[in-house]
């Protein structure tokens, strides 16, 4: 990995980090948010992809009211 793979990862771990911290203090957690690792690694993209994952019924409702609750 170079330089500016590395770099992009770094950022990109650091934003993940940031909406997992987020999201927990509203009460959502999304198990399977990460970095992608494909993209991170590539120099194809500026950006590597964020990588939501999946996540339980329970979860997407808490994240719709919040989001929700957001637009007022």
């Amino acid at each position: 990995m170079g330089m500016r793979a590395a770099e992009r990862l770094r950022a990109a771990e650091n934003v993940v980090a940031q909406l997992r911290d987020e999201l927990g203090r509203v009460g959502v957690t999304l198990p399977s948010l990460r970095v992608d690792p494909v993209s991170a690694a590539s120099d194809a993209s500026p950006f590597p992809l964020v990588e939501l994952g999946r996540c339980n019924i329970d979860t997407a409702m808490r994240l719709v009211a919040v989001l929700h609750e957001a637009r007022r």
